[in-house]
């Protein structure tokens, strides 16, 4: 069985809609795909009715931003119930404080690049939640960089001049609403140091207290040695292992199936999951 449980749509910063993400996971010989898009569950429905069509099974996610000693970290928050208001409360502030993050982006970029906020939102579908690879799809589109990685290495980067920062809750915190959403959360890419800063060890025992179920271990973004350090911790505290592609359809060069997840750790998911696994 093919499992691979982290990707995105255009309902957050992915290129394809989720019905076509569906679609390429089914062409990309997966027998399990899971959408999680950042702060927001509305590709679901769309991804589910997809599920059926094209004989994928569809495990339902978020990834939610989070912050833990001052560094920004994402959590995989599968089969939660999305009405739950703790979660929704969260996840609605944070989305709140991506888009004005990124008006006061364009505004700063404005100053070098004759960039507005409709610019933006033309590189978005109904209901995105709009972040910084929209703003750099809309740099691309206006001929000023050549792709989204020239942008994010550059003017985008959180070195830059333009980069501001934006809300989001704590790890610890997150960790604790995904629990009570009856959802499971997964640390996605915690070594991923190519991203920026990583969380030392002792981070992942304060989340695992907190009711931390696993890790994302096999990611592009990891090295071996990285990938040896997580499983060793994996093992200390008895959390799940997981792999994925991250994909993003053109927005990343990440290709579905690059990494996949083992049959029983997705069974244990939906176990402790308050949703069930959507299957043809």
């Amino acid at each position: 069985m093919r499992i691979d449980l982290h990707t995105h749509s255009s309902a957050s910063d992915g290129t394809e809609s989720p019905a076509e993400v569906m679609a390429a996971a089914a062409r990309s010989g997966l027998d399990v795909v899971a959408l999680t898009d950042h702060d927001t569950t509305s590709g679901w429905d769309e991804a589910a009715a997809a599920a059926v069509d094209v004989g994928v099974a569809l495990m339902r996610g978020t990834e939610v931003s989070a912050r833990l000693h001052g560094i920004s970290v994402h959590l995989l928050a599968y089969l939660q119930d999305p009405t739950h208001p703790e979660l929704m409360v969260e996840l609605e502030r944070t989305r709140s404080a991506r888009e004005r993050r990124g008006r006061l982006i364009v505004d700063l970029l404005a100053a070098d690049y004759p960039l507005t906020w409709d610019d933006v939102l033309a590189q978005t579908a109904p209901n995105t939640v709009v972040g910084r690879p929209h703003i750099a799809d809309a740099l691309v589109a206006a001929g000023f960089l050549p792709d989204r990685s020239a942008a994010f290495a550059g003017v985008l980067s959180s070195h830059a001049k333009y980069y501001v920062p934006y809300y989001a809750p704590s790890a610890i915190d997150a960790v604790r609403a995904v629990r009570a959403a009856g959802g499971v959360p997964v640390f996605a890419h915690p070594g991923a140091e190519v991203r920026g800063r990583i969380v030392p060890d002792e981070a992942f025992d304060e989340l695992a207290d907190a009711g931390l179920a696993g890790i994302e271990i096999d990611h592009r973004d990891h090295t071996l040695a990285e990938r040896a350090r997580l499983h060793a911790i994996a093992a200390r505290l008895g959390l799940l292992v997981t792999g994925s592609s991250d994909y993003h359809g053109a927005g990343k060069e990440n290709l579905l199936g690059e990494n996949l997840t083992a049959p029983d750790v997705l069974v244990a998911i939906e176990e402790q999951g308050a949703l069930e696994v959507v299957r043809a």
